[in-house]
C-alpha cells in the first residue's frame, strides 16, 4: 500500500518506518526543513534502539522516503496517518491544535481517489468526527473515511513493540477502511480489534490510565511498606503471581513520566470533569505521582539528618526511562531542582538524555560521560533511570568511589544484600 505519515515523532517515525519494512510505500511528512534534511542523511533526531538502521535500510530499499511537502504525500496516499502531538493545556486537556491544522491542510492535498484518514495521535472522544468534519468543509467532495488506530508503543522498545504488539485497534464505522486496515496491520498479529472511533479512542486512554494506576498504587504500597518495616519488592512478588493482578506494573520507584502516562491521565480526567463526573481515582493516580520523586531526597534526609547543604550528590540516569533520550515530566527533573534548592551540587549521568536535560534543567550541574565518574568523590548516589551502566556498578565500586558510602535507588533496580554487605547505606523505595 501507499502511505503518508504526517509527523515524525516517536509515533510517526516508527510507525512510518515499520511499515516499510512491511514492503509498503511511505511518505513521512514534517514541516521542519531541518528535521527532514537529518531524515535523509540517515541521522535520527531521537534515541530508539534499532530505528536508525530500519531507516537507513528502507530508505535504500526506495520504501520510505522524507519530505515537507505534504500535499505531495496525501495526493499518492491510500492512507494518510496523522502522527503528530496532543500536548496538555494549562488544564490538562489534550491540545488538538496541531492535528486540526494537520487535518485542514489533508482536505487541501486530497484528490477525488478513496483516502483512509488515520488518527495515531492520542486523542480525546470524539475527534475522528472533528477531523472529518474539517476535511469536509475545505474539500467537500472528499471521499474519506477517518478511522482511529491508536499506538501503543513503549519508548526505549517501539520497534520491538510495533513488530510484536500484544493487539491492534482498529475504530472505524467504514467496512472498506476496516478491511484495508486490516490488511496493512495483519502480517503483524492476528489480535485486531475493530470497533467505533469513539471507543478505539476511549481504549488508548483507559489503557494508559489503567498502567498508570498501576504504577501509582505499588509506589504508594512502598510508602506504607516504609512506615511498617516491609519490603515492598516480596509484596509485588506475592500479588503478581496471581494470574488476575499479574506482575508487570508492579515495580515501586520514583514513578512514571515521558510523554505518555502524564499527558494521557490528565486528559482522561479533564474529559470526565468536562461532563460533570469526578474520576476520583484518575486523581487519585496523578496526585500520587507528584509526590513520588520527593521520597529519594526524604531517603537523604534520614540519612544525613536534613542537611543536604554542600553535598555532592551523583544523579545516575536523567531520561525518564532507560533506551530514551526523552526527558518530558521524567522524575530527575523535580529531583534535581528540589536537591539544587536545598543546596546540593548536581553531578549527573546519562547516556543519551544529557542535551535535551540541559534544555529543560536550569540549574547548575557537572554532567559526565562515565557513570563511575559521576560517583567518584560523592557523599550519596541516586539511581534514578535503571541504565545497564547505571545498575552495573558494583557494591566494591561504590564502595571505593564514594566519599560516604550511601546509595537511594530510586528503582528498586541494585542488589540491596550484595550492597550492605559490601558496607553501603542501602535505601531502596518501600525495602525496608
Amino acid at each position: 500500500m501507499k502511505l503518508a505519515v504526517i509527523g515524525t515523532g516517536y509515533v510517526g517515525l516508527v510507525s512510518g518506518t515499520s511499515f516499510a519494512e512491511l514492503g509498503n510505500t511511505v511518505v513521512c511528512v514534517d514541516k521542519v526543513e531541518e528535521k527532514v534534511e537529518q531524515l535523509n542523511r540517515n541521522e535520527i533526531p531521537i534515541y530508539e534502539p534499532g530505528l536508525e538502521e530500519l531507516v537507513k535500510k528502507n530508505k535504500d530499499a526506495g520504501r520510505l522516503f522524507f519530505t515537507t511537502n505534504i500535499q505531495e504525500a496525501v495526493e499518492q496516499a491510500e492512507i494518510v496517518m496523522i502522527a503528530v502531538g496532543t500536548p496538555e493545556t494549562e488544564t490538562g486537556a489534550a491540545n488538538l491544535n496541531y492535528v486540526y491544522a494537520v487535518a485542514e491542510e489533508i482536505g487541501q492535498s486530497l484528490t477525488n481517489s478513496f483516502t483512509v484518514i488515520v488518527n495515531k495521535s492520542t486523542v480525546p472522544v470524539g475527534t475522528a468526527e472533528a477531523v472529518n468534519e474539517i476535511i469536509r468543509k475545505t474539500y467537500p467532495q472528499a471521499e474519506i473515511d477517518v478511522c482511529s488506530v491508536p499506538e501503543f508503543l513503549r519508548e526505549g522498545s517501539a520497534v520491538h513493540d510495533t513488530f510484536h504488539p500484544d493487539r491492534v485497534v482498529i475504530g472505524t464505522s467504514s467496512e472498506k477502511a476496516a478491511d484495508m486496515l486490516t490488511e496493512l496491520h495483519r502480517p503483524l498479529t492476528d489480535q485486531i480489534v475493530v470497533t467505533d472511533p469513539r471507543s478505539s479512542e476511549m481504549i488508548k486512554y483507559a489503557s494508559n490510565a489503567f498502567l498508570a494506576t498501576k504504577i501509582s498504587f505499588i509506589n504508594e504500597i512502598a510508602n506504607i511498606c516504609d512506615l511498617y518495616d516491609a519490603d515492598v519488592h516480596a509484596v509485588a512478588q506475592g500479588m503478581g503471581l496471581d494470574h488476575r493482578i499479574g506482575p508487570k506494573f508492579l515495580h515501586a520507584g520514583i514513578g512514571y513520566g515521558g510523554s505518555c502516562f502524564p499527558k494521557d491521565v490528565k486528559a482522561l480526567k479533564f474529559l470526565a470533569e468536562d461532563k460533570g463526573y469526578q474520576p476520583n481515582i484518575l486523581q487519585a493516580v496523578n496526585d500520587v505521582n507528584n509526590i513520588q520523586s520527593h521520597k529519594v531526597v526524604e531517603h537523604l534526609d534520614r540519612i544525613f539528618d536534613g542537611d543536604i547543604q554542600g553535598r555532592t550528590i551523583a544523579v545516575l540516569g536523567l531520561a525518564f526511562k532507560p533506551n530514551t533520550d526523552d526527558m518530558r515530566e521524567a522524575p530527575s527533573i523535580k529531583i534535581i531542582e528540589e536537591l539544587n534548592q536545598r543546596g546540593g551540587h548536581i553531578r549527573a549521568f546519562d547516556p543519551a538524555a544529557v542535551e535535551n536535560a540541559k534544555q529543560m534543567l536550569d540549574v547548575d550541574i557537572t554532567y559526565t560521560d562515565q557513570a563511575l565518574a559521576a560517583i567518584d568523590g560523592a557523599d550519596a548516589a541516586l539511581l534514578v533511570t535503571e541504565w545497564k551502566e547505571c545498575v552495573s556498578i558494583t557494591p566494591e565500586q561504590f564502595k571505593q568511589a564514594l566519599k560516604q558510602p550511601v546509595v537511594i535507588d530510586g528503582r528498586n533496580a541494585l542488589d540491596k544484600e550484595s550492597l550492605k554487605q559490601a558496607g553501603i547505606i542501602y535505601h531502596g523505595i518501600g525495602r525496608k
